[in-house]
């Protein structure tokens, strides 16, 4: 088992930041891919970025690239999310996930926090 506990959310006015950051505990965390999804009221949840623990294989998604990075701490065992030039539209509940294996750009995570919320306003 994986546990996974979210933090950083909040509010912000668009054009700021935020950093979000999962603790990971449990099992061998080095073996297993991290990432970060959000959802937002009334829509299905959907992926943001993934990571291996190395950082050699990252993905992020197109609505979010440029904007948000992912990282990893390994000393810490926490996974962060630095999210930047935040819109109104990056509203919603932000979720880390972990999974056995390799990274993959989808929501096919076995493991999820329990989420921290990020209200961007305008």
């Amino acid at each position: 088992q994986v546990q996974l506990v979210e933090s950083g959310g909040g509010l912000v006015q668009a054009g700021g930041s935020l950093r979000l950051s999962c603790e990971v505990s449990g099992r061998t965390t080095s073996s297993y891919a991290m990432g970060w999804f959000r959802q937002a009221p009334g829509k299905a949840r959907e992926f943001v970025a993934a990571t291996s623990w190395s950082g050699r294989r990252t993905y992020t998604a197109d609505s979010v690239n440029g904007r948000f990075t992912i990282s990893t701490d390994n000393a810490k065992n926490t996974v962060y999310l630095q999210m930047n030039s935040l819109k109104p539209e990056d509203t919603a509940v932000y979720y880390c996930g972990a999974r056995r294996g390799t990274v993959v750009p989808s929501l096919q995570y076995d493991y999820w926090g329990q989420g921290t919320q990020v209200t961007v306003s305008s």
